[in-house]
């Protein structure tokens, strides 16, 4: 492997530029506390090994010369996250401040947040792009593009995790300033299914490219 120091570099860029990815852990943390944020973080991390493999064999290639398998695939991401939203904002609290999202089991939450990864062809690309930069023509680019793919996941995913504690307390603290009496369930519910249904439509609108 080449530039390790310039892929730390970027990979530090990278965590700090928020994304589809950070935007649905700050959502579900808000809306869910913790334990959904730390949940919906982890999903990321296993939905992202499927990008790395998916480089290692050429998968993600096949999407960048076919683009209306790209598309397809595009599209599919973005309805997933509209439904998840259009879902939480029609949905019904139980009127009181413990109940802040419609329920929802984490581990139901930790495949939400693999599939909404794994339908996101933009992180496919991403890695293809960027993964093959750092790898030396000498010794087995596979090996190297899995290693460098890990390694950026990891610490992908750790940073998320950050990103899931420190949201969750601002949705306690959202609760508290906006009371007891069910308006923050409904607010923290808005805001949750918002921000599915906004994503959802800026991945759908985005210019292929």
């Amino acid at each position: 492997m080449t530039g390790l120091p310039a892929f730390y570099g970027a990979m530090l860029l990278l965590f700090i530029t928020p994304g589809p990815d950070m935007l649905y852990v700050i959502a579900r943390s808000i809306g869910q506390g913790r334990a959904a944020g730390l949940a919906s973080a982890l999903g990321i991390g296993i939905g992202c090994f499927f990008h790395i493999f998916a480089v290692a064999f050429g998968f993600a290639g096949l999407l960048r010369a076919t683009p209306i398998a790209y598309r397809l695939i595009r599209y599919a991401g973005a309805a997933y996250l509209v439904y998840l939203g259009g879902r939480t904002l029609l949905s019904r609290g139980a009127g009181d401040a413990k109940t802040v999202v419609a329920p929802a089991g984490m581990w139901r939450v930790f495949a939400q947040g693999a599939v909404t990864n794994i339908l996101n062809p933009k992180v496919a690309l991403f890695f293809l792009a960027f993964l093959p930069q750092f790898v030396s023509p000498r010794g087995s680019a596979f090996a190297q593009t899995v290693k460098l793919g890990l390694i950026l996941d990891g610490s992908g995913t750790l940073f998320n995790m950050g990103v899931a504690m420190t949201a969750s307390t601002v949705g306690v603290a959202i609760r508290s300033r906006v009371g007891s009496d069910g308006t923050a369930a409904s607010a923290i519910r808005r805001l949750m299914g918002g921000v599915f249904v906004g994503l959802g439509l800026w991945l759908a609108a985005r210019r292929d490219g």
